[in-house]
């Protein structure tokens, strides 16, 4: 049978590759491995050479929920989940809610989950996204932000909720070394400055937005500065900027007047 592998040695193996949370990793990774020594063998590989650790495991903890993850789409990250849960208290009962960019869905899952009487929607426009939230049973489009959406949604959606992408083209390269070793930039590259999808999803959102209505969108820096003109301009109020236990920015609200 062999000897167990031993969890701390396969932490400290993480570690020196340089990932910081390595004892968690390592648990994940020896729980995938179900005590297949082989099979933990290539899934400690494939992490070292830096794929995303939820495209191993096939899962991620986001919100509460455990959620499914296909490789090749984008992993929803911590940091999107105090956005998420604004979402779910903006969110009536009954009402009516759209995730853009969904990725696998988990922003959609969540809000279902926590008001099984609304209906939500999302987008994606790349294939691979579409059928992993379509797998969780999320009523998920394909296509750029609003475009693929019924019509029938015009003027009645309550929330709005997105984490698009927001990275200023030049601050790519900033991003972690199993970012790009893998992942598509098109989840992450908001043109110049970061604000050029963001501003696409502020201008399109009214025709869905019922008055009164809520926008939410992950951003970073001073994004949401740089979209004050906007936001005004298409007749935003209530703009409230959303940031961490750090006092980090990580997200925009706004209320359609």
């Amino acid at each position: 049978m062999g000897t167990p592998p031993d969890p701390e040695a396969l932490a400290a193996r993480l570690a020196a590759a340089g990932f910081v949370a390595a004892r968690d990793e390592a648990a994940e990774l020896l729980a995938c491995a179900a005590g297949d020594r082989a099979r933990l063998d290539a899934l400690v590989r494939r992490r070292r050479a830096g794929e995303p650790l939820a495209w191993i495991t096939g899962r991620v903890a986001f919100c509460g929920l455990d959620v499914r993850v296909d490789p090749g789409v984008y992993v929803p990250r911590w940091h999107s989940e105090a956005l998420v849960r604004r979402a779910v208290e903006r969110l009536p009962a009954a009402g009516a809610a759209v995730d853009l960019c969904t990725g696998t869905g988990a922003i959609a899952k969540v809000l279902t989950t926590a008001r099984p009487g609304a209906r939500v929607v999302a987008s994606n426009v790349d294939a691979r996204a579409v059928a992993c939230a379509a797998a969780k049973g999320v009523e998920v489009y394909r296509g750029d932000l609003f475009a693929p959406l019924p019509e029938g949604l015009r003027g009645h959606v309550d929330v709005v909720v997105g984490v698009v992408p927001y990275v200023p083209t030049p601050e790519l390269a900033l991003l972690q070394r199993d970012t790009f070793a893998f992942e598509s930039p098109l989840s992450y590259d908001g043109g110049p400055d970061g604000t050029g999808v963001l501003r696409r999803a502020l201008a399109d959102a009214p025709r869905f937005l019922r008055r009164g209505g809520t926008l939410l969108l992950e951003l970073g820096g001073g994004q949401a500065e740089a979209l004050h003109g906007d936001l005004a301009r298409l007749g935003y109020e209530g703009v409230a900027v959303l940031v961490d236990d750090d006092a980090d920015v990580r997200g925009l609200e706004a209320t359609l007047g």
